[in-house]
């Protein structure tokens, strides 16, 4: 009279089903954090007021010499981009570097009429922590 019981699915594979469970949700919540960060940095990037701000980095030669030359962009950017019909504002901290160091481009600009207009416009070099301002390059180079 010896019956063998049955066992259920759950009884045999309850100690590897939930730990793989966890897992996979903490791998699809990281993705959902990671496609945020993705769609937020990429709509920043794609901006008119970053790309002109990476424009006027680039080309200041005092900011050249301290870096070298490509000047890329990093991943972190911080700040916001706020843009409601033809005004706005931008208040960015973009992480830069070259060859030779690192820095950080720090932007504050308002847009008015569809035209944006630089407030603030410094770079931090991160090494020695010398600022450059590039809006006071631009002004000289103007008149």
């Amino acid at each position: 009279m010896n019956q063998t019981m049955r066992t259920s699915w759950w009884d045999r594979n309850w100690k590897w089903f939930l730990p793989v469970s966890c897992l996979l949700a903490v791998f699809l919540f990281a993705g959902f954090i990671g496609l945020i960060f993705y769609g937020v940095t990429s709509m920043i990037r794609s901006s008119e007021v970053y790309q002109m701000a990476l424009q006027s980095a680039r080309k200041n030669p005092e900011l050249v010499s301290a870096l070298g030359e490509p000047i890329v962009e990093g991943i972190f950017i911080t700040g916001n981009i706020s843009e409601g019909g033809a005004s706005g504002s931008a208040d960015l901290a973009i992480p830069i570097s070259g060859p030779r160091g690192e820095a950080t481009l720090y932007v504050v600009a308002r847009e008015s009429a569809g035209q944006w207009t630089f407030r603030r416009l410094i770079v931090e070099i991160s090494k020695t922590e010398d600022r450059i301002d590039l809006l006071q390059e631009k002004e000289t180079l103007d008149q």
